[in-house]
């Protein structure tokens, strides 16, 4: 009998860290200054710049303060998403509100993640709190119940009817959390070591249980289904991390075949034998080390070795060239990563 080979239809996915993307003259953070109007076109020429290189089917976004600028780093790349949203960074009157009723004022205390797709959207959903029992107490803080960034997830629809869940975080930085009061005046000694511990700590128990309550969100989405699932975005810390893998939880396949069903795999990873791995792929540089925080994670849907295989990771490609300009804000200080994933169409 002769074989005859599937039919596939491809899908371009980009995750973005745009570092502070903001209105002009607004204040995001307190000790930031605000682009003026002469910078700002300067970031969003940019960013339009490397979205028309990626030419990607969904971009997740993350670091955005007003969705109103994301729009217009859109508009300037000359590519059509139908699509555009960043819950909590909003800058129109809420839907249904009454004539005069005053615009959004974009996140407020920290940026928000989003999403900008060419595909049918089935669906949008913003995970804010963490699931019951996840929440941990915090030296000085407290309980932190709460995603920092809630994750976006948009359940999409391709052109041959099938559906794709894709899901945007970025998790907690390991930059150090000292306390603070309400008006952002120090309440520890940042010069004390020992207070950079604790500091430090906090930031890792924090991320710790973002990832945790992520983990729960992708076994929600994974168990019992075959509905393929990407999960992309800034998280922070490397692929083998334990942060990573407790999102992942790639490492237990290998002691538990059931475990693939609710699995993650890395997309760079799990390129085809045709794609070129090159010894670039990184996405963010600290101190002169290169690391890749951003990452692309796939569901087994995606994994050609699967029996549940309904497609594979053809390639995955890192845009990190602006890494090695010197820093300025109107660019930013994470490179993009871009996969290209195919999945069967009959």
């Amino acid at each position: 009998m002769q074989y005859i080979p599937p039919n596939y239809a491809t899908l371009f996915v980009a995750t973005c860290n745009l570092l502070n993307l903001a209105n002009p003259n607004r204040v995001y953070y307190e000790n930031q200054d605000a682009y003026n109007e002469r910078e700002y076109e300067r970031k969003i020429d940019w960013i339009g710049e490397r979205f028309h290189a990626l030419n990607a089917d969904v971009l997740a976004v993350q670091e955005v303060w007003d969705e109103a600028a994301l729009k217009a780093a859109i508009a300037r790349s000359g590519l059509r998403y139908d699509f555009v949203s960043v819950p909590g960074a909003e800058n129109t009157p809420p839907p249904g509100s009454p004539p005069g009723t005053p615009a959004r004022a974009g996140a407020q205390g920290t940026p928000r993640v989003g999403i900008a797709t060419r595909l049918q959207v089935d669906n949008v959903q913003s995970f804010v709190d963490f699931p019951p029992a996840f929440g941990v107490d915090v030296p000085g803080l407290g309980p932190h119940t709460r995603f920092e960034r809630p994750p976006l997830l948009a359940t999409l629809r391709m052109k041959h009817g099938q559906q794709v869940h894709v899901l945007t975080v970025h998790l907690k930085s390991k930059r150090p959390k000292f306390l603070q009061d309400a008006q952002g005046n120090h309440l520890e000694d940042r010069d004390d070591r020992k207070v950079g511990v604790m500091a430090s700590l906090r930031s890792l128990l924090m991320r710790g249980a973002e990832a945790a309550a992520l983990r729960c969100i992708v076994i929600d989405l994974l168990q019992g289904t075959n509905t393929p699932l990407v999960v992309m975005g800034d998280f922070n810390d490397n692929p083998h991390s334990v942060t990573t893998q407790l999102v992942a939880a790639t490492s237990e396949v290998a002691y538990d075949k059931a475990a693939r069903d609710v699995a993650l795999f890395n997309a760079y990873e799990m390129q085809g034998e045709s794609a070129l791995k090159k010894d670039v792929a990184y996405s963010h540089i600290h101190q002169g080390f290169p690391d890749v925080l951003d990452q692309i994670l796939v569901s087994e849907e995606f994994i050609a070795s699967s029996r549940h295989s309904l497609g594979d990771v053809r390639r995955v490609d890192y845009f990190n060239d602006h890494l090695h300009e010197g820093r300025d804000r109107s660019r930013s200080d994470h490179g993009f990563v871009r996969a290209l994933l195919r999945l069967r169409t009959a």
